[in-house]
């Protein structure tokens, strides 16, 4: 089909009356009251040391200040800067030896997400702390197709906490196929890279989570995108290519462009569609990647396009003097063909039910040392995932599996949306939905699924599976148990177990439970 006669989507997909502004909690958008910056372009981190085959990179959380809006810094956690990260490129097929090193006052953790890395350790979910002052060595290669992933804390029960204080950088793979196409490639200037965040700034210009705390998640009405107020990009270039990362804790962004400009997509989170999708209104909810790429052939030097959330501009691009560009894209992207699970494979069932509080998987609170699903290392079987929440008065929860990417067969039977043809590691589902997805585990380890309103997941919604081998079917993993995390907080925080204040877990105190 002609790019001329290719459809164009004008709708979300999703199910509106499950949008987040139906929720009582619920925190529009407004414009902060502060002039318009710069949208702040992070740089790509430098490696230490870099062979043909092998890099060595150094991956630092620290605290700092950063002047986000006029008067009072404010106090921030980010990867080798004071806000969010530098950018980490990846590049398929080689070796990667990472050395973490945490300043902060307590423990976190590195979780790469969308990357395919052993676990848990490596992945760095809720087992892998890093401790203040004791760095950690990991080493992994990297052997998957070209995609926008991205690394944030991921420590039960403070993912939340520690995503909000700034804890989020983009990490981009990069493979020969993805730079042979006629898209654009350069960081910066016509690849730039799109942190979709919210917060709220409290007296003196700082956050606090606790004060803002939502059991269905935390939002604040002013949207930070890279950390930037009222941000602003100059288009130097014909085309651009747009790189959006919802790494909000809980809002879901409804983007569209002045002028209904066609976006066209081309990935989403695990690399390449099979075929380029035009649309003039796309959802991504939290954890989600998409990259697009926006034409601005029909604007001239002087012109604004401006990026909506809903009503609420979040993005101005200002046009700028261009070269034509007449490169085209192809027809085809990429293969995305994924291996179907053997006719009698088992099914994995995931019941993702309740809100606020009483979030659960499967009927329970996540447990630390509990080992909840299993599956056969190198065997791609079903995983049917449901979300139980009331039709017209529930919420979508965008479902995260760690350990490699998915592929979505199925929306309660029926064909994905024209956009989810390609490799996924989040996918969202409507209340009341069944989504059916094949996934393949690479590499062994102990791994978590949950739901990435992050709330959710700290709360409850969340479980971990084994992928195990022949040779090993019941290999035991030094999970970290709960007493070990508790002790090592209330010591960081010089205070006694029974008095730190960890918002998050409230929902189990609610329900009688624990994280054991």
């Amino acid at each position: 089909m002609s790019e001329a006669k290719k459809p164009i989507y004008d709708d979300y997909f999703f199910n509106k009356s499950a949008y987040d502004y139906h929720d009582g909690g619920y925190i529009p958008l407004e414009v902060y009251d502060a002039p318009a910056q710069p949208l702040n372009i992070p740089s790509i981190l430098k490696p230490d040391k870099e062979t043909d085959t092998d890099v060595w990179l150094t991956v630092h959380a620290q605290p700092g200040e950063t002047q986000i809006v006029p008067g009072a810094k404010t106090k921030t956690w980010g990867y080798n800067q004071s806000l969010l990260g530098q950018t980490i490129v990846f590049q398929s097929g080689k070796t990667y030896h990472v050395t973490l090193k945490n300043s902060l006052p307590e423990l976190t953790t590195f979780h790469w997400h969308g990357l395919d890395v052993p676990g848990p350790f490596i992945d760095g979910g809720c087992h892998a702390p890093v401790y203040p002052g004791e760095p950690k060595e990991i080493t992994f290669k990297v052997n998957q197709p070209a995609a926008t992933t991205w690394l944030h804390a991921h420590p039960c029960p403070l993912t939340g906490w520690d995503v909000w204080h700034g804890l989020a950088a983009m990490a981009y793979v990069k493979d020969e196929h993805e730079e042979s196409l006629p898209i654009p490639h350069n960081y910066g200037i016509d690849d730039i890279p799109v942190i979709l965040q919210d917060r709220r700034f409290h007296e003196n210009n700082q956050w606090d989570y606790d004060a803002d705390y939502d059991p269905d998640g935390v939002a604040g009405p002013t949207a930070l995108i890279n950390g930037t107020v009222n941000p602003e990009f100059d288009v130097t270039t014909q085309k651009l290519r747009v790189r959006f990362l919802d790494g909000a804790n809980r809002r879901e962004w409804r983007l569209h462009l002045s002028d209904d400009l066609v976006m066209t997509q081309v990935a989403s989170d695990g690399g390449l569609l099979p075929k380029p999708v035009k649309m003039t209104k796309f959802m991504i909810t939290c954890a989600e990647r998409a990259e697009f790429i926006l034409d601005f052939k029909d604007y001239k030097a002087g012109d604004k396009v401006t990026l909506y959330s809903d009503d609420t501009p979040i993005l101005t691009f200002n046009i700028k003097e261009f070269a034509a560009d007449n490169t085209e894209l192809p027809a085809t992207l990429a293969d995305t063909s994924y291996p179907d699970p053997e006719p009698d494979a088992h099914i994995h069932q995931v019941v993702m039910s309740g809100t606020d509080e009483e979030v659960m998987l499967n009927g329970r609170k996540f447990g630390m040392m509990r080992i909840d699903d299993r599956q056969e290392l190198g065997k791609s079987e079903y995983w049917d995932i449901t979300n139980t929440n009331d039709c017209c008065g529930g919420m979508l929860h965008p479902y995260h599996m760690h350990g490699g990417s998915f592929q979505i067969v199925s929306r309660d039977g029926k064909a994905p949306y024209p956009n989810e043809l390609g490799y996924k590691d989040t996918v969202s589902v409507n209340p009341g939905e069944t989504v059916r997805v094949k996934m393949r585990f690479n590499y062994e380890g102990v791994f978590m699924y949950h739901c990435h309103i992050i709330e959710h997941e700290d709360g409850g919604m969340m479980a971990q599976m084994q992928v195990w081998t022949k040779e090993e079917p019941e290999k035991k993993y030094d999970l970290m148990a709960m007493d070990t995390l508790m002790n090592a907080l209330a010591k960081e925080r010089g205070c006694k177990v029974d008095e730190l204040k960890i918002s998050n877990m409230e929902p189990y105190k609610k329900m009688g439970m624990d994280m054991c």
